[in-house]
């Protein structure tokens, strides 16, 4: 995500980096190299510039006042400062209250808005402890109804549907009739997807919204498509006058154009962001975490709530006794492995860490890495998974049989789970973690 974006912003900070101090002329220099990186990123000029321009006077006001702090540094603040601001400051929830609350999705045809309204049915779900329903209004598309009658039966969240009708109101209005007789909080109105050139689909958005008075109305964006998606935002908007921005697919190759003008340029907030096809990948925006991870800084925040979210005390609690006893055994490291696979995207949660992101851009990291470990594991007899020390070379053979391992593979990760295994036990005494701290201080 951003990766090109980073790496110029890089190349901007690297001019000014061995510089004693700031000068008019290192400022102007590495300004320069921030608006092309940004005009490369698909942000357009105008506000490139009006970006920059900004960030050159910061620094022109600042060169001779923090002398204590690093050029390259203090630069590196006041990017991360007006990025920050550029992208709408702080984040904005969405309106949920009514009875029941009322969300209307909008955008363009394969922009993501189904698998969107999916993904936000299932937040509200878990982490709002609502009771959402789904309302299928896309009556154009092929398969759209079956579309999200497939993923509401995956995150477990009924659907309003009605095959016979054509009419987007009609359906609508009986939806929220049905959700009031339900008990249903909030209800989630997934449309049709929409040119904005195309007077008479926009007239119907248009009579849906004013049928159903929605207490929020999100226009969802394609991130890949740049700054193409942030002028079909302003016609929209023009249109419907929606309250919030959606970012989808922003594991793909982003640019971060979208990103980066959409609320200034349509003046409405990023309030979603959206990346790959599970459904737990849905997260609130946070305008200054995206400028962290836009300049290479990582989102530790994000990462830290992603795995609070997944924290079960009791589970945790029983994997630490049996660390304790030096019982952790091939169930429980299973166990484990689907608690961070639950976190969402591994490459993205890895470019969360400071620093990561840059070391890993190049590596194909993706939930497929654990398949071959989940292979082996899912390849051996239950006694076996309790119990590693019955794994003897026949047995070993089997599993490679099973898993379509080699023996060496099946060797390696015995090993390397052993290693682990041992780890865990030593530290999880107060002997062992000092004997592992004084170990670590004599290599400095």
């Amino acid at each position: 995500m951003f990766d090109n974006l980073q790496d110029k912003l890089d190349l901007a900070f690297k001019s000014i980096a061995g510089q004693a101090k700031l000068t008019e002329i290192n400022i102007a220099t590495s300004v320069k190299e921030i608006r092309r990186a940004l005009v490369a990123a698909d942000v357009n000029y105008k506000i490139a510039k009006e970006f920059t321009d900004k960030v050159k006077k910061d620094a022109l006001g600042k060169h001779n006042v923090l002398k204590a702090v690093k050029p390259g540094e203090l630069m590196v603040k006041i990017v991360q400062d007006e990025m920050t601001e550029l992208m709408g400051g702080q984040s904005v929830g969405a309106n949920l209250k009514g009875n029941p609350g009322i969300v209307l999705i909008s955008g363009l045809q394969g922009s993501g808005k189904t698998t969107f309204s999916g993904k936000l049915a299932n937040f509200l779900k878990t982490k709002k402890r609502m009771r959402p329903l789904l309302v299928a209004c896309d009556v154009y598309r092929p398969a759209a109804i079956d579309q999200i009658t497939v993923l509401g039966e995956q995150i477990g969240v009924p659907v309003f549907k009605d095959i016979e009708n054509k009419n987007p109101v009609d359906i609508s209005q009986q939806a929220i009739a049905y959700a009031k007789q339900h008990d249903h909080d909030v209800v989630i109105v997934d449309t049709a997807g929409r040119l904005a050139v195309d007077e008479e689909m926009m007239n119907e958005i248009e009579a849906v919204k004013n049928a159903i008075n929605p207490t929020e109305t999100l226009f969802v964006v394609d991130s890949m498509t740049g700054q193409d998606a942030v002028n079909t935002a302003k016609a929209f908007n023009e249109k419907i006058n929606y309250d919030g921005v959606v970012l989808t697919k922003l594991d793909g190759d982003t640019r971060g154009g979208a990103a980066l003008s959409v609320k200034y340029v349509v003046g409405k907030p990023i309030k979603f962001i959206s990346m790959g096809e599970k459904m737990e990948t849905l997260d609130v925006f946070h305008p200054e975490r995206m400028a962290q991870r836009i300049l290479g800084m990582g989102d530790i925040v994000s990462l830290v709530e992603k795995a609070q979210e997944q924290y079960d005390e009791k589970e945790a609690k029983r994997i630490e006794k049996k660390i304790k006893k030096n019982k952790f055994d091939f169930n429980d490291f299973l166990s484990q492995l689907n608690q961070i696979k639950k976190m969402g995207d591994i490459k993205s949660l890895i470019g969360m860490i400071p620093g990561m992101s840059k070391m890993t851009k190049n590596i194909d990291i993706d939930d497929k890495s654990f398949g071959k470990v989940e292979a082996i594991i899912y390849s051996m007899t239950k006694q076996e998974r309790a119990n590693p020390a019955l794994l003897n070379m026949s047995r070993k053979k089997r599993i490679a049989r099973g898993c379509g391992q080699s023996i060496h593979d099946i060797n390696m990760f015995i090993k390397q789970f052993n290693q682990m295994k041992k780890m865990m036990h030593q530290l999880s005494t107060n002997k062992g973690m000092a004997n592992f701290m004084a170990q670590n201080s004599n290599r400095k």
